[in-house]
């Protein structure tokens, strides 16, 4: 098996050996599979493990690329590597949780810690989740995904609204104070309809 091993001495005679193995954590398996599903191109696993049990993690979650038994300025040398190698409108996110995750949180486009994460990890994070499960990480996405299409099509009814109210009043159409009145309700319109309505209903893996 895979593990840490402890060996064990009593009385200075050797007694045996513990066997020590990281859990892998309940449907992580599935939370990767539905990242790849919904955009993420790559999963990579960065762990300052040993290499052996860290490829049978990989393999057994369908992680892309591993790396093992890095230390913490190797984990942020990979970050930047990986950084330097990504396309222009691609983006980097890091997902930890322990103290030596930290420095690689805080090189990340986008760092993410976990629920059970130490202090300092969820200080340097951008998001702080509040549970453990990968597949919150699912949730986050579609989340931010509905977010930002909502932003993008209330910019495009503002500026096309506007646009509108500027030809009218070029041509004499509309008196300016009406064009002001009708400019705030817009605003207003738009405000309200984005904090009225909810966002789409996000499907979390089970």
């Amino acid at each position: 098996s895979v593990g840490t091993v402890v060996h064990m001495a009593v009385d200075g005679k050797y007694a045996g050996h513990i066997l020590i193995s990281d859990q892998i954590k309940p449907h992580a398996k599935e939370a990767i599979a539905a990242l790849k599903k919904c955009g993420v191109k790559k999963t990579i696993m960065l762990t300052g493990d040993r290499r052996e049990a860290a490829r049978q993690v990989a393999e057994e979650l369908g992680i892309d690329e591993v790396h093992s038994e890095l230390l913490p300025g190797d984990k942020v040398a990979q970050v930047e590597k990986l950084l330097d190698e990504k396309g222009e409108k691609e983006k980097l996110a890091f997902v930890g949780d322990g103290i030596n995750d930290s420095p690689a949180l805080s090189c990340a486009d986008v760092s993410v810690s976990m629920k059970d994460s130490s202090d300092i990890a969820r200080e340097v994070a951008d998001i702080s989740l509040l549970s453990s499960s990968l597949a919150e990480l699912v949730v986050l996405r579609e989340l931010s995904c509905a977010v930002l299409e909502k932003i993008e099509r209330n910019y495009r009814f503002i500026i096309g609204f506007n646009s509108s109210l500027i030809l009218l009043g070029m041509f004499g159409l509309i008196t300016p104070d009406l064009s002001a009145f009708l400019h705030n309700a817009s605003t207003v319109y738009v405000s309200a309809r984005s904090t009225r309505r909810c966002l789409p209903p996000v499907r979390v893996p089970k």
